[in-house]
């Protein structure tokens, strides 16, 4: 028998969720300073989780939509 371990629901703005899967998708992760083994794992978890998504279906932005969300989440930034 396997036990389930403790999970999280953490919401998202879906353009957030569009700009982190476009940068997560591009990026590489060996690249990404870390100061622990786990938050490379973190991010690749993350990054799984939204491709799996099959509610936001993120895997379909296209270059406009990603561009758009961009730009909605740069607005937003105050500084």
């Amino acid at each position: 028998m396997t036990t389930a371990l403790p999970t999280v629901t953490v919401r998202l703005w879906r353009a957030d969720a569009v700009v982190l899967f476009d940068w997560l998708m591009s990026t590489d992760l060996d690249s990404v300073p870390v100061t622990h083994p786990a938050q490379k794992q973190a991010l690749a978890d993350l990054l799984s989780r939204l491709e799996s998504d099959t509610d936001t279906d993120l895997r379909g932005s296209t270059a406009e939509q990603i561009a758009a969300a961009q730009e909605e989440v740069a607005r937003d930034m105050g500084w």
